[in-house]
C-alpha cells in the first residue's frame, strides 16, 4: 500500500470533522471517497496533506507522514483542491514551472508530458490562468501537479461545474497517469457514478466515518449506495 490511514481524526477548532477514518490506497490505484456535503470528504484529503489538525496515523510508502504540508509535498504527494487552485494572475507557463519546483529535472521535458494529456494548454502558455475556461483551469491545476511527478495525487471534486466532455478528458488522463507512471490517486467526487466507473475501490463517508467500502463494482451494485448516490 502506498497510503494507509489508521483511525484518523481531524478537527477545525473545537469541531471534530473526522471520527476515526481508516482507508488505504494501493500503488497504481484510483480510490474514490464518496458522501454527501459535510461528510468529511475534503477533510480526509486535508488530513493526508497536513492542512488540517489531525491525530491517528497517516502512513505513506511505509513511513509515518509528517503533519507539515511542505514535508508532504517533498515526500511525493500533490494536492489539487476544489476550485482549481491555480495562480490566476500568472501565466499558464509560470503555473507549470511552479509545479515543478521540487524536481531537479528538465522542466520543459515535464511540460511536454502535460501537453500530451492536455494539448489545449500548450497553445495558451502566455495566457493568464485566470482568463482560461473552467475546464482549462482544471487541466492546468492537474498539469501543475503532474510537473512534480507525484507518487500520490489528492484530487478534490475534479468534475465540479465542468462540461461532460471535459470531465471525460480529465478522467481519461488520470487513467493514463496511474497506468503509465504508476501514480496513485485518491479522489473526492460528488459524481458517484463517474467515480465508481474509474475507481479500483471506494469509501462512502457519513458524518466523518466510513460507512461503506468496497470495489467500484461492489458499490455500484450496493442497494443503499445506489439509492443514496447513484439515483436509481
Amino acid at each position: 500500500m502506498i497510503l494507509e490511514l489508521h483511525n484518523v481524526e481531524a478537527r477545525y477548532g473545537p469541531v471534530k470533522a473526522l471520527h476515526g477514518i481508516s482507508l488505504r490506497v494501493g500503488e497504481g490505484e484510483l480510490v474514490a471517497v464518496l458522501g454527501a456535503n459535510g461528510a468529511g470528504k475534503t477533510t480526509t484529503l486535508r488530513a493526508v496533506s497536513g492542512t488540517v489538525r489531525r491525530s491517528g496515523d497517516v502512513v505513506f510508502a511505509g513511513k509515518k507522514l509528517s503533519r507539515r504540508p511542505e514535508a508532504t509535498a517533498r515526500a511525493g504527494i500533490a494536492h489539487v483542491p476544489e476550485g482549481r487552485g491555480t495562480f490566476s494572475e500568472l501565466s499558464v507557463w509560470e503555473n507549470l514551472r511552479l509545479g515543478g519546483y521540487t524536481r531537479r529535472g528538465n522542466v520543459k521535458h515535464e511540460a511536454r508530458r502535460v501537453f500530451e494529456f492536455f494539448p489545449q494548454l500548450e497553445s495558451r502558455l502566455d495566457q493568464q490562468a485566470g482568463t482560461l475556461s473552467g475546464g482549462e483551469q482544471q487541466m492546468l491545476a492537474l498539469g501543475r501537479a503532474m510537473m512534480a511527478r507525484p507518487k500520490l495525487l489528492l484530487l478534490d471534486e475534479p468534475s465540479l461545474g465542468l462540461a461532460p466532455i471535459v470531465v471525460t478528458v480529465i478522467f481519461e488522463a488520470l487513467e493514463h497517469m496511474k497506468g503509465g507512471d504508476g501514480m496513485s490517486v485518491l479522489v473526492v467526487e460528488q459524481n458517484a457514478s463517474l467515480a465508481l466507473a474509474h475507481a479500483t475501490r471506494a469509501y462512502v463517508l457519513e458524518v466523518g466515518k466510513v460507512v461503506v467500502e468496497g470495489t467500484g463494482d461492489e458499490l455500484r451494485t450496493n442497494e443503499s449506495v445506489r439509492r443514496s448516490y447513484l439515483g436509481y
